[in-house]
């Protein structure tokens, strides 16, 4: 325990509280005036149209689709972006024709 107890001290030392604040709340890094000082609402009701996800592609299948949008945006398509490609090919899917090796 005197271990852990020293790392925290150390670690008091050395870390600012104001500097991780500031990085916490995203002001640190910004360029706009007064971005991230805006208090959030904690009650504040959430999205339900949509949520944020993550999933692993592929470095292949990355620029592929980064082909792809960048070709689309040369048709002028400029709001064109990996999300918005990926949700039409959802929708342009034939289940029947999926492989079963998938």
């Amino acid at each position: 325990m005197s271990d852990r107890n020293d790392l925290r001290q150390a670690t008091a030392k050395v870390l600012d509280p104001a500097d991780v604040d500031g990085v916490l709340t995203q002001t640190y890094y910004s360029t706009a005036a007064g971005a991230g000082s805006r208090p959030q609402d904690p009650n504040a009701e959430k999205p339900t149209h949509y949520k944020v996800i993550c999933i692993s592609m592929y470095t292949e299948d990355l620029k592929r689709l980064d082909n792809m949008v960048d070709s689309l945006k040369a048709r002028g398509l400029t709001k064109a972006n990996r999300s918005a490609l990926i949700r039409y090919a959802l929708g342009a899917v034939n289940l029947e024709t999926v492989p079963k090796g998938l």
